[in-house]
């Protein structure tokens, strides 16, 4: 079995390579994957799916999809479909702005044009001054330019209300302690507010409660390591915060509708280009250097 967060057995673990560029026919593997790293990908040709975190995401020519790093996604290279495909580690460009959970645009106009054209220079110029001194800033320049454009499709530059920024902050706390507490108080005191004032902000941002926002990233979480690691069931809980398996399998079945195993062995399935639609269908793999 492997562990959580480690790679199969005779596959290098990934190191940090700087900002890649390649394109989906040539990606190592149709997935699933657990990215350590950012992953852009731009459709070029064809029409198909690919998925990034148990969603479905219909593309065509000009859709633009992002991915995170601890994000599950499983890439379609089926015949006549390509994308290119930018990379880079969070170290290689900070973070600055997040487009609130969304993670696909369908690009058109100019904004299509604006995009293709700075990823299109970005990948050439890779090629073109690779080695030469000034080689990692010109990248490091065009990839933020990019992500400017892209949050500017996404209204990065947008005022934030109140509730807004509260929300923010509380994901923000809920990503680094979900392993270590459940709890809406904990979260409040930490935050110097209310159980009230989370709960508000939680409803205007996803309709979901502050419990519930918890209980989904935690969920979640315990999907990406079912689909995309093969290590035991009961491990998985107790990285979670369930030092019982017993505890674990009841909170994944509530929340999920099957147990942790029934989920895993659900995994095997037909190909994203069916009709039906495949939320869970995500297979065990080492995401490999760009």
């Amino acid at each position: 079995m492997v562990g959580i967060g480690q790679a199969r057995q005779g596959i290098e673990p990934a190191r940090p390579t700087g900002i890649g560029a390649t394109t989906l026919s040539d990606f190592p593997g149709d997935g699933p994957h657990l990215l350590d790293r950012n992953l852009l990908l731009l459709v070029t040709v064809g029409q198909g799916a690919q998925e990034i975190d148990f969603v479905r995401h219909d593309c065509r020519p000009g859709t633009l999809l992002w991915a995170r790093p601890g994000q599950a996604i499983r890439l379609n290279r089926r015949a006549g479909l390509d994308a290119v495909l930018i990379s880079w580690h969070p170290e290689d460009l900070p973070d600055h702005w997040r487009p609130d959970g969304r993670c696909g645009w369908q690009l058109a106009g100019e904004d299509e044009d604006a995009v293709i054209s700075e990823v299109s220079q970005l990948v050439v110029d890779r090629e073109r001054h690779a080695g030469t001194p000034l080689a990692d800033d010109l990248l490091r320049h065009q990839l933020t330019v990019l992500m400017l454009r892209i949050a500017l499709l996404a209204g990065g530059g947008a005022a934030r209300a109140p509730e807004r920024t509260t929300f923010r902050e509380f994901t923000d706390a809920v990503e680094a302690g979900y392993t270590r507490t459940r709890r809406v108080e904990e979260y409040a005191r930490e935050l110097g507010c209310s159980v009230r004032t989370l709960t508000r902000a939680c409803l205007a941002a996803t309709g979901r409660s502050a419990k519930q926002v918890i209980d989904d990233r935690v969920a979640l979480q315990a999907r990406r390591l079912l689909a995309c690691t093969d290590a035991p069931i009961a491990d998985i809980g107790r990285a979670l915060g369930f030092p019982e398996p017993t505890n674990f399998g009841r909170f994944f079945h509530r929340e999920t509708g099957r147990s942790p195993g029934a989920f895993r062995a659900a995994l095997p399935g037909p190909p994203l280009d069916t009709h039906e639609s495949a939320p869970h269908r995500l297979r065990t793999t080492a995401f490999h250097e760009m």
